[in-house]
C-alpha cells in the first residue's frame, strides 16, 4: 500500500467518479484505475462497486475511507510542520468554531493572533458542534471550540473546558421577568426561534423543556446564529441563546433563566494522538491569554 494510492482513494471516493477524480488529480483515467485496482489487491477486498456506470462504496472501502482520511491529514500536517521549522513557507492553522463563538470570541481573539503572527494562513470552519467533532477527528481541523455534550466528547479528542456561560432568552421587546429570573415554563406560551437540527443549543433548550413537561411551540425553525437572532429581531418570537451573541445586537433585549436555567460549557479540542503544529499551538496559547485577561 502507497501513499499516493490512499490519495487516489479518497479522490474516487469523493467525487464516486473515476474519470472526474482523475481530471482533479491530474491523471489518466486508466492510470488512475490501474492504481486502485494494485490497492484492492494489497488490501485484499474491492473498494468500490462499479455497476451500471455508478461507483459506491463497498463496506471495505467504507472502513477505509477515514482510516485514509486521517493518514493524509496527517502526512500534511507533518510536512507543514517541517516547513515551519525551516522556515520554507508560511504556517497554517485551521480552526473549528460554532456559530455563537465565531461571532464573539473568535472574532476578538483573531484580530490578536494575526497581530502577533502575521505570517500564518488562517482557515475558519463555522458549524455546529457535532460536526466540528467529526471534522475534528478525521484530520480536517487542528483545533475546535466547541459544546461539550452532557455524555462527554468523543474519545479519540482531548477537550479542556474554558467557559461555562448561562443562556439567556432574547426578545425584541423587554419581557416581563420576575426577580429571580425567567422560570423554564415560562416559555410554555411563547413561541420560540428555534435553531436548526443539530445545533447544541437546540438540543440543549428542547431538553430544558422537556424536563419542565411541555413541548414548545416554533415560530420558526432551521436557522444559524445570524438568521436565529434577526428572525427574533424582527418580532417573530424569542430564542435561548448565549448572553455573549448579544453583545454585537443592542436591538435585542435579554431576561435571566431563573435557577438552575440551561447552562452550557465551551471547550478547546484538539486530536488526542497528534502533536499541535506550532501554528495550532500558538493559537490555542492566544485564546487561553485571550481569556485570562
Amino acid at each position: 500500500m502507497q501513499f499516493q494510492q490512499l490519495r487516489y482513494f479518497v479522490a474516487v471516493a469523493d467525487e464516486r467518479h473515476f474519470t472526474r477524480a482523475a481530471a482533479d488529480l491530474g491523471m489518466a483515467q486508466p492510470t488512475l484505475s490501474k492504481q486502485i485496482h494494485s490497492l484492492e489487491r494489497d488490501i485484499g477486498a474491492p473498494l468500490f462497486d462499479r455497476t451500471r456506470g455508478t461507483v459506491t462504496l463497498t463496506p471495505a472501502g467504507a472502513a477505509l475511507l477515514p482510516i485514509a482520511r486521517r493518514i493524509l491529514a496527517d502526512v500534511e500536517t507533518a510536512r507543514r510542520e517541517v516547513q515551519e521549522l525551516v522556515g520554507l513557507r508560511r504556517g497554517r492553522v485551521r480552526l473549528g468554531a460554532t456559530p455563537s463563538l465565531s461571532t464573539s470570541l473568535v472574532a476578538r481573539v483573531l484580530p490578536r493572533f494575526r497581530a502577533d503572527h502575521p505570517g500564518i494562513d488562517l482557515h475558519v470552519e463555522e458549524s455546529g458542534s457535532q460536526d466540528l467533532v467529526r471534522h475534528l477527528t478525521e484530520g480536517n481541523l487542528d483545533l475546535a471550540l466547541v459544546i461539550l455534550p452532557p455524555h462527554g466528547i468523543d474519545p479519540a479528542l482531548r477537550a479542556e473546558p474554558i467557559i461555562r456561560e448561562d443562556l439567556v432568552v432574547a426578545s425584541a421587546s423587554p419581557l416581563p421577568v420576575p426577580a429571580g429570573g425567567m422560570a423554564i415554563a415560562d416559555l410554555r406560551d411563547r413561541p420560540l426561534v428555534m435553531f436548526r437540527r443539530g445545533y447544541d443549543l437546540r438540543d440543549a433548550t428542547l431538553a430544558a423543556c422537556h424536563a419542565a413537561g411541555f413541548e414548545p411551540a416554533f415560530a420558526v425553525e432551521g436557522g444559524e446564529m445570524d438568521a436565529v437572532l434577526s428572525f427574533v429581531a424582527a418580532g417573530l418570537g424569542v430564542a435561548v441563546v448565549p448572553s455573549m451573541v448579544l453583545a454585537g445586537h443592542p436591538g435585542l433585549h435579554s431576561a435571566p433563566l431563573a435557577p438552575p436555567g440551561i447552562q452550557r460549557t465551551v471547550a478547546i479540542a484538539e486530536r488526542r494522538e497528534s502533536t499541535p503544529t506550532h501554528a495550532a499551538a500558538a493559537l490555542r496559547h492566544t485564546i487561553l491569554g485571550y481569556l485570562e485577561d
